[in-house]
């Protein structure tokens, strides 16, 4: 926990990691010619050149001297501290390959690197492993496998292998007891932690600071902020008192729960016990309030950090500038930039794509780009993620063409845009009911070497939708299972509402029936969807019955429709594209009574439908105080050349 704080405070300083990473990457580069150059050497006198095993890794009384073994476990760690975990794999089956026997430093290493990929189910092999070689893990290795089943949320085996490990004559460490109840805590079990725990204590195993902040975090992720204290209580029984990581997680406990002033109680608690807040703790508070809206208390909270001698840093002003811009105080803003300049700390490009953010949220374009261009005047370099936004702005301002124009300038900006970007030009088009420029730029995603997710496929299918073209939105749901995108309930959805847009609401009741198992593994809400059509047995089946009788005759009677399988003909195409091109569909107040009725036309001939209850009566030519055998008696205006399409009034006996 302590690593992640210092991650945290860290994380906004991009300029600064962008030069500490460049500087790793030379000192890389320098480590990996180094080692090539020094292993070219090791390799021409070593004695498995000629594919044998080699003789020095195998003899127990040299156990550990080879050098190739040493250099290549040190470049197996630089692998990993460089985020290249993937190569790690490799330089280990090299070394084996080669003939050499891996060190149990080595392992431990690949365990490292493993654990890091999320790659669990091979940590039982490296087990397997290394007992073909006849080697004995210590602690550090076993203490690795234990942190990687914790990880993969498997404690009964991590509990398999702490038996084992004991078994074997290995006394566990704190480490060994802390990573346990770590496990623990990832499960949302901190009852279970509690009594790992008490394990220390009769195996006179003491535990340490990192013990119980560990403990305290398991509590505070179920919300149990009493057994957190109480914790805290057993800390200084123990003699071990509490330090800034234990305040800032119980902080930052309080401040989710909605209780922010009683994380700033815990600023006083920390001064009374001569402990210092940090910037972590105040940044806790201060994002506590703003989540809460209380905007006064979080700018009070920085003023009091001046006091405190605590230095506000660039996430503590960034937070500040989300709140006053989530509830559109763009007032205040200039005042916490005001701030930020008397403390020396300067916006980064976080900060303006905060604002921006905003002023794009509401549509207002061009407030985004004035915040855009004076970040580029200010020597910040604009990243995709603020691209992204400015395009989200142009879109809500239904400007899709600018949207689309800030592709091509990303790529002469040495910027690459992402399917994020592209989705974004993609639901401007769609909005603006131009489907045949959203599929152009969805074509476009290739060009670039982007694969398309499942909002971009969400995104064209509610395009569609809007255009009255619900044959073309299904048939996305198969171009999606060709490009490795499988659909999910709000996809099916999503097509199932297009037809009900259009009102074939049987159509709409296919799709969800063709597509029922995906629904019933999804969320309460898409079993909802399939209980109110009937397709699936509920607890109030009759009720269910009862709405898909209303929804069912809402369905105008196009030719063919019913026996549509798959996809439609061009014919059919065409015949609905002159049916329901300036169609005016039902108001909510008809849907909800169930008595629509529909007069259309498809410049042939006039047609009246009586669409109340079961009844799918077609009554052709204009028709006047006809009664229908739903005994719903409906009338029509005069029909009129101009007029293509109108509402008739039902009246139900």
């Amino acid at each position: 926990m302590e690593a992640a704080e210092n991650n945290h405070s860290e994380r906004t300083k991009l300029s600064d990691n962008g030069k500490e990473r460049t500087e790793r990457d030379d000192h890389f580069q320098n480590s990996s010619s180094k080692f090539a150059k020094s292993e070219s050497k090791l390799l021409s006198s070593s004695k498995c050149r000629d594919g044998s095993i080699c003789a020095q890794c195998f003899d127990n009384s040299n156990q550990g001297r080879c050098r190739i073994v040493h250099s290549r476990t040190k470049m197996m760690k630089l692998l990993i501290e460089k985020g290249e975990v993937k190569e790690v794999q490799s330089v280990f089956d090299g070394l084996v390959g080669e003939g050499h026997r891996p060190s149990l430093v080595t392992f431990t290493t690949l365990v490292c690197a493993l654990t890091a990929q999320k790659r669990y189910k091979q940590l039982k092999s490296v087990m397997s492993r290394i007992a073909e070689y006849g080697m004995k893990p210590d602690v550090i290795l076993y203490n690795a496998i234990l942190n990687g089943f914790c990880q993969a949320r498997e404690i009964d085996k991590a509990m398999d292998i702490f038996r084992k490990m004991k078994q074997s004559g290995c006394s566990p460490t704190t480490s060994t007891f802390n990573t346990i109840i770590k496990g623990y805590g990832i499960l949302g079990q901190p009852e279970e932690a509690s009594k790992v725990l008490k394990m220390m204590h009769e195996t006179n195993v003491k535990p340490n600071i990192r013990t119980y902040n560990i403990l305290i975090n398991a509590w505070c992720a179920k919300n149990n902020l009493t057994e957190a204290r109480k914790v805290m209580s057993k800390m200084r029984a123990s003699d071990i008192l509490p330090d800034a990581v234990s305040y800032n997680t119980l902080a930052k406990a309080y401040a989710q729960s909605g209780e922010a002033y009683k994380a700033e109680k815990l600023v006083i608690e920390m001064q009374n016990e001569y402990l210092r807040p940090n910037e972590r703790t105040c940044g806790i508070v201060i994002n506590g309030y703003c989540k809460e809206g209380r905007m006064d208390d979080a700018l009070r909270v920085l003023y009091r950090m001046i006091d405190l001698e605590v230095p506000p840093n660039l996430v503590v002003f960034n937070t500040l500038v989300k709140g006053y811009t989530d509830r559109l105080h763009f007032a205040r803003i200039d005042e916490v930039l005001d701030l930020m300049e008397r403390f020396g700390v300067k916006p980064d490009v976080i900060t303006f794509s905060i604002i921006m953010n905003a002023w794009s949220t509401a549509g207002l374009v061009e407030k985004s780009k004035a915040t855009f261009q004076k970040m580029q005047l200010a020597g910040i370099k604009p990243d995709i993620h603020s691209y992204c936004i400015l395009a989200k702005g142009y879109v809500r301002a239904q400007k899709p063409a600018e949207a689309e124009a800030l592709l091509l300038e990303v790529e002469e900006m040495g910027l690459f845009a992402n399917v994020v970007m592209f989705t974004t030009v993609i639901s401007g088009w769609c909005s603006a009911a131009k489907m045949a420029d959203a599929m152009r730029v969805y074509n476009k995603l290739f060009e670039y070497g982007i694969a398309p997710n499942l909002d971009t496929f969400d995104t064209l299918i509610w395009g569609y939708s809007e255009a009255k073209e619900p044959w073309k939105a299904e048939e996305l749901l198969q171009t999606m299972k060709d490009k490795g995108v499988l659909p999910d309930k709000n996809s099916i959805e999503l097509v199932a509402e297009a037809w009900h847009a259009v009102g074939l609401f049987e159509e709409g009741k296919r799709v969800l029936s063709d597509h029922k198992m995906t629904l019933v593994s999804s969320n309460s809400r898409g079993r909802d969807y399939l209980l109110s059509y009937g397709l699936i047995a509920g607890p109030s089946d009759e009720l269910y019955k009862q709405r898909m009788a209303i929804s069912s005759a809402l369905v105008p009677y196009v030719p063919g429709a019913r026996n549509k399988q798959k996809t439609l003909t061009s014919t059919l195409h065409k015949k609905w594209n002159g049916i329901f091109q300036d169609m005016n569909f039902f108001s909510e107040h008809q849907r909800k009574r169930g008595l629509v009725l529909v007069r259309y036309t498809c410049k042939v001939d006039l047609m009246s439908n009586c669409l109340y209850a079961n009844c799918f009566k077609r009554h052709p030519g204009p028709s006047r105080g006809r009664l229908c055998s739903c005994n719903t008696l409906f009338t029509t205006s005069q029909f009129s050349q101009s007029s293509k399409a109108s509402t008739l009034s039902p009246l139900r006996f």
